[in-house]
């Protein structure tokens, strides 16, 4: 008989509708992480529809197993966009966040890594994903342990509700 163990193991998984409120946590443990915790406008009714429903984006839920008991402890959120270059979908990932007493435990690798087998099985082409300028941390990480690549030369646009609603002015 194999005696249990209390040490924590970590996997990773899809999300499903039942991890709404978890993932509404990660969001706002994350913008108070990258100093803006006013700019949150999701709830779980928009996670459930936009994300279960609609399926505009899929999460994957990082989770610590202790004595048979599992808790999120982090979490991918992507989506697919396109590129014409490689003329192949690309994963893009919107946000990744480990609670911050967990990392550096390698559950952020396990995060890419399952976001590695989803960009391979569907093809992609590459994974792309911003990082804020003064997240010197997580930057070292992507760069030294993943061997990504800064995208030097490109600025990150963006229009939000009024500038989506003005596009209907112009002639």
């Amino acid at each position: 008989m194999a005696a249990q163990t209390d040490s924590p193991s970590y996997s990773v998984r899809p999300a499903t509708v039942n991890d709404v409120a978890a993932i509404l946590d990660f969001i706002k443990q994350l913008a108070l992480y990258e100093k803006e915790p006013d700019a949150v406008e999701a709830t779980e009714e928009t996670l459930r529809r936009n994300v279960f429903e609609k399926k505009y984006a899929e999460v994957l839920i990082a989770e610590e197993e202790v004595a048979g008991t599992e808790k999120p402890v982090g979490m991918a959120l992507y989506f697919f966009s396109f590129s014409t270059w490689t003329s192949k979908p690309s994963l893009y990932l919107e946000d990744l966040f480990v609670n911050p007493p967990l990392r550096n435990k390698g559950i952020g690798k396990m995060l890419f890594r399952a976001l590695g087998e989803v960009a391979k099985e569907k093809e992609c082409g590459r994974m792309d994903w911003s990082v804020l300028t003064w997240n010197e941390p997580s930057i070292a990480f992507y760069t030294k342990v993943l061997g990504a690549k800064s995208m030097d030369g490109w600025q990150g646009m963006r229009l939000e509700k009024e500038g989506i609603d003005n596009l209907a002015r112009l002639k």
